[in-house]
C-alpha cells in the first residue's frame, strides 16, 4: 500500500536537522533512496506486473508541477 511505503520512508528520513538550508533535505534523500526512474515491461498493451506490483509517482518535496517523460522501445 502506498501509504505504507509513504510512512517507512519518514521513519527512515526524520525531518532533521540537516546542512542543506532550503529545508527538503529529507524530500532529496527519499528521492535518492527510491531512484527516479523505472523501466516497465508492456506486452499486447499491458502492463507486466506482478501480483501485488503497481506504479506510482511520489512527490516527496510539493506538491510541485513536474513532467513524467515515457520512452518505448520496441525489441525483436
Amino acid at each position: 500500500m502506498r501509504s505504507d511505503i509513504i510512512s517507512a520512508l519518514e521513519r527512515i528520513v526524520p525531518s532533521g536537522p540537516y546542512g542543506h538550508r532550503e529545508g527538503n533535505a529529507p524530500a532529496h534523500i527519499m528521492s535518492g533512496l527510491v531512484g527516479c526512474e523505472a523501466t516497465l515491461f508492456i506486452e499486447n498493451g499491458q502492463l507486466l506486473l506482478g501480483t501485488w506490483q503497481g506504479v506510482f509517482l511520489a512527490e516527496f518535496d510539493g506538491p510541485r508541477n513536474r513532467r513524467v517523460l515515457v520512452r518505448i522501445e520496441a525489441t525483436g
